[in-house]
């Protein structure tokens, strides 16, 4: 078997058998196809597709290059989550500590932030003393005990998709549908959970920019999901504004506490409890909005949370006394004139709040936890001159920040048509 012959006959559009699939993935993950081969297959793959069919058994052979998390110690229904990346998106940290309250177990691995969409585990890091990083016998023990773990993955958690999303970020061809679907289901079914929910996020501020492709993304991972037995459903959600108010990893933590006890942004309340229902119905509950509501108000999901932090080496004390980290330097940025904030791009508060140090541009930049952004007005929102649209949290006098708002923000004279925070849901 050649490599050639298999980029020439998926270059021409024809279907890729098992065994070439496998001996793709086996012979790049082992080092024999080198990476300019591998551009070629993945180009011709961006342009022609996988069918159902090839997608599955590419998500087989991802998974059985690298470690398979067996979640079956862990008693009880095992439920996870995943979002497809957005701005001020710090959902796990709400959605966890609810289903977790409600009797159920939500054990997760989570990823960092690259560019300019955030990562769980770095919001996380923002609390002093949080662990990241346990046994997998202490991860079974802390999901059993209190229902909720959130660690980093493993290095060989996936090792193909690793090598796979580094070509195709320098390739162009990371909005493919078939490989960032089979990029997301691998790690997801390799992580053990039983029962899924995926938040597919869809406008300026995700890979996918319209509800056409963001469904056949959805719908692709669903049928994966069905392939390898898993129950999964994906909602299509907004992301051409950053959710909630916070964007910056201290600030999303605070925002999150706030939401657990009842107090949070209503775009961002409502996906959190949209999530956890579907992860409650997933799990046989009848009326999962009675136990959310139940839980929220008797301050059992918030009291999880501070568990859940406290398990994992944690400062609780931090959180309850408001000493999560500060930025020494508050920027107001102001409406230049009177109307309805009609946009606010979720990309540029993105890459401003990674400019300032709430992100990472590569791998390997370190992370600010107290910078970020606090949006105080919304899309459809009234201003007038001089209304304060937005803080900025930061350390340092950054040059190029009011040009970058200045696109990312539109005000017009006319109210603007609201899009949904949910969008519709595929199951």
């Amino acid at each position: 078997m050649r490599v050639v012959d298999i980029i020439e006959k998926k270059r021409d559009g024809k279907e890729l058998t098992c065994k070439e699939i496998s001996f793709i993935i086996n012979g790049y993950v082992t080092g024999e196809i080198p990476d300019y081969q591998m551009s070629a297959l993945l180009m011709a793959i961006y342009f022609n597709g996988l069918n159902d069919s090839e997608t599955l058994t590419l998500v087989e052979e991802m998974l059985e290059s690298g470690d398979v998390v067996d979640l079956s110690s862990i008693e009880g229904i095992k439920l996870d989550k995943h979002s497809t990346g957005g701005v001020g998106d710090k959902t796990s940290l709400v959605v966890g500590p609810i289903v977790a309250s409600c009797g159920f177990k939500l054990a997760k691995m989570s990823g960092r932030g690259l560019g300019h969409t955030g990562g769980t585990i770095d919001k996380l890091e923002s609390i002093d003393g949080f662990d990241v990083t346990m046994s997998e016998e202490e991860f079974f023990r802390q999901v059993n005990e209190i229902g909720i773990a959130i660690v980093g993955q493993t290095k060989n958690l996936v090792p193909a998709d690793k090598l796979l999303y580094a070509l195709r970020d320098v390739t162009a061809t990371v909005s493919s549908i078939p490989l960032i679907a089979a990029s997301i289901m691998s790690k997801k079914l390799a992580s053990g959970a039983e029962k899924i929910v995926l938040d597919v996020k869809v406008g300026s501020g995700a890979f996918m920019e319209t509800i056409d492709e963001a469904t056949k993304l959805a719908e692709t991972m669903v049928k994966i999901g069905k392939g390898f037995n898993r129950e999964v459903v994906a909602l299509i959600t907004n992301m051409d504004e950053p959710l909630g108010y916070a964007v910056g990893n201290a600030l999303e933590i605070k925002e999150a506490i706030e939401t657990l006890k009842g107090n949070g942004p209503s775009d961002f309340t409502k996906l959190c409890n949209e999530i956890a229902a579907e992860l409650l119905k997933l799990a046989g509950v009848k009326q999962p909005e009675e136990m959310i509501d139940n839980v929220i108000s008797s301050g059992k999901a918030l009291n999880k949370f501070y568990d859940f932090v406290s398990a994992q080496k944690g400062d609780v004390l931090q959180i309850k006394n408001d000493k999560l980290p500060k930025a020494s330097l508050i920027i107001e940025y102001k409406a230049s004139s009177d109307g309805y904030v009609s946009r606010i791009d979720a990309t540029e508060i993105g890459k401003a709040a990674m400019i300032i140090g709430a992100g990472r541009a590569s791998k390997d930049d370190s992370i600010d936890p107290s910078v970020g952004i606090i949006m105080k007005k919304k899309v459809s929102n009234k201003v007038s001159i001089g209304d304060v649209i937005l803080e900025i949290h930061t350390n340092n006098e950054i040059e190029g920040l009011d040009e970058i708002l200045g696109n990312a923000i539109t005000i017009s004279k006319k109210s603007p048509k609201v899009i949904p925070t949910i969008i519709k849901k595929v199951s």
